[in-house]
């Protein structure tokens, strides 16, 4: 049975919902502070101590103490599910009066459309009372293969729904929409959807059990960063993380829908995602579509440049309240971001950033959130979770690749293949540590760790994600709110990426060898051996008789490739500059 006591760690107190609540009625300033997570696992009895707030009131502090010694051990998921009964009541089936006709809403869409771009359906509704909760619409689709696709759709106020669908084909298409609204309800029409545009190469799927390719086939390597709260940061700021991506080598980004609270991110949004201020509280039933339009807009122009929108849905670095919502209202908002978002061709779902800091959330709403996801994204993007401590159960059905955390501080991408093993599925490691020169662990890695880090992971099949965190004197650090890189790591990460283009078929698979120096590629074909922070003047290798080989030597550091002037086979010595972070290529002649 767990206890609680002033050495109990401030995460334990705060992981317990009456805990929860004590410490944030009588110390708001901690809840409050950018500082808090970064003190979750000191003594609650330290924290309190030290708590600026509560200098010079011992009473106090006993008083806290007290209460949380006298902490029950609690049923969360009986907690989660009393309130979920006393939730907002779902639509009923006459939100109009029988005197509204059938499918009378004026539908506006075009009659022509094209294979992996968005198609839109725009009815002019009711918006009486509250129509994100009390009004459902859905439009099944046709496809000229005689499937259908069910497809939600959303109010985007002022009386304005709309259904999005990112058309999978080319053909003749069909739709009628279904809604507890009468006007809504028996909309039908069609349209022409033409061949994709050229270049257009579709959603990206998990290819070969441990990779990634789009719909056309061709290989999507995921060379990712990280900007959390890029998109909350106004236009100019937003705009020249554009321009860093469109000179940058990544074609990933994890971003954050809600905003973040948390060191370094103590700005307040110009736009929330739901009605309200942080002063006069939020109405968690009534998203922003303004808040939307803009997020939208931003994924659109990570398309334009070539990168996937990998949203995370929650996460726990939280001031407005977006953390904690009720059960229903956690539903309720997924069911929106999906049917306004999963149109887009570059979207990646995340569950969630750090999903076990996130105390309110049991397993069961983390299956029941991906079961929502999966029900109201008809194309079926990416889905996955994100770890701060445990790992979740990547080998769940629905995950379609690991999002990982780093669990040792000085080895994460050293475990690829054996979590390639355990889970039969994409690695991802979206959090291997940060470059920069921050106080905390995960962000003070040199360029040189994040290079060997992305070397280390992509050998054993894997691929490793990027972020950083160089101090600012406006606080304006990559990680979460983007602008300028300032790091070594990204003009080497481009460089393995170029190399990593160049493999035959693709991708990079694990190759059995020796122990000391792990080796990928295609077995007697297409070797690539990484040496890391070792530093070899010599090495020793082994083909079969009768092959011929080139031999390209490469400084992953100095980013340079030295071809051999001769060829070799069988057994051969090559001579190696005593440097760390080298890498050796064998390419087979012929």
């Amino acid at each position: 049975m767990t206890t609680y006591t002033a050495k109990s760690p401030l995460i334990a107190v705060m992981r317990h919902s009456e805990g929860n609540r004590i410490v944030k009625e009588r110390v708001p300033s901690l809840v409050n502070s950018p500082l808090l997570h970064t003190l979750y696992f000191h003594e609650v009895g330290l924290i309190l101590g030290t708590e600026p707030g509560l200098r010079g009131k011992p009473e106090e502090v006993a008083e806290i103490l007290r209460l949380i010694e006298s902490l029950e051990p609690e049923d969360l998921v009986a907690r989660r599910a009393a309130a979920a009964a006393v939730d907002v009541p779902p639509p009923s089936g006459d939100y109009e009066p029988e005197s509204v006709e059938r499918g009378s809403a004026v539908a506006e869409y075009p009659t022509t459309a094209a294979a992996q771009e968005r198609f839109e359906l725009t009815l002019a509704g009711p918006s009486d009372g509250n129509p994100f909760t009390e009004v459902e619409l859905r439009a099944v689709f046709t496809s000229p293969s005689g499937g259908t696709l069910s497809v939600p759709g959303f109010y985007d106020a002022n009386g304005v729904y709309r259904v999005r669908l990112l058309v999978p084909e080319a053909g003749e298409w069909s739709f009628s929409t279904t809604s507890n609204a009468r006007s809504l309800d028996g909309v039908t029409g069609a349209f022409t959807a033409g061949e994709a545009a050229a270049g257009s190469k579709g959603v990206v799927r998990v290819a070969k059990t441990f990779h990634f390719a789009y719909e056309d086939g061709t290989p999507y390597l995921p060379i990712g960063t990280t900007s959390y709260a890029w998109t909350h940061q106004g236009d100019a700021l937003e705009k020249q993380t554009l321009d860093t991506h469109a000179a940058g080598p990544f074609n990933k980004m994890r971003m954050c829908v809600f905003p973040k609270s948390y060191l370094f991110n103590e700005n307040e949004p110009e736009l929330y995602p739901f009605e309200g201020s942080l002063l006069a509280g939020f109405d968690y039933d009534r998203p922003n579509p303004e808040f939307y339009r803009h997020l939208e807009h931003r994924i659109a122009q990570l398309d334009g440049l070539g990168i996937e929108a990998d949203l995370i849905l929650f996460h726990a670095y939280d001031r407005w309240g977006f953390s904690t919502m009720s059960p229903g209202q956690d539903d309720r908002y997924l069911k929106y971001v999906v049917a306004r978002l999963a149109s887009h061709r570059n979207i990646w779902w995340s569950l969630a950033n750090e999903y076990d800091l996130l105390f309110r959330k049991t397993t069961a709403d983390w299956e029941r959130f991906a079961g929502i996801v999966q029900a109201n994204d008809p194309n079926g993007h990416l889905l996955s979770i994100h770890n701060c401590h445990a790992f979740y159960d990547y080998s769940r059905p629905w995950i379609t690749h690991s999002s990982i955390q780093r669990q040792d501080v000085h080895k994460t991408a050293e475990f690829t293949r054996e979590w390639r093993d355990r889970w039969q599925k994409p690695v991802v490691i979206d959090e291997c540590a940060y470059e920069g020169n921050i106080d905390q662990g995960w962000g003070n890695i040199t360029g040189e760790e994040m290079t060997r880090r992305f070397w280390e992971g992509a050998i054993r099949g894997g691929y490793v994600g990027h972020g950083e965190t160089y101090m600012h004197s406006q606080d304006i650090l990559w990680w979460a709110k983007g602008g300028e890189l300032h790091g070594s790591s990204p003009d080497r990460i481009a460089f393995l990426r170029r190399i990593l283009e160049e493999t035959p078929g693709g991708f990079l698979e694990p190759l059995p060898g020796a122990w000391d120096v792990p080796a990928a590629g295609i077995r007697h074909e297409y070797e690539l051996s990484y040496f890391g922070f070792n530093q070899p003047t010599y090495r020793n290798f082994v083909m079969p008789a009768g092959r011929v080989y080139e031999v390209d030597i490469i400084d992953t550091w100095n980013m340079t490739i030295d071809t051999l002037p001769d060829t070799v086979e069988g057994r051969f010595r090559l001579e190696l500059p005593g440097r760390q972070f080298m890498a050796v290529r064998l390419r087979a002649v012929g």
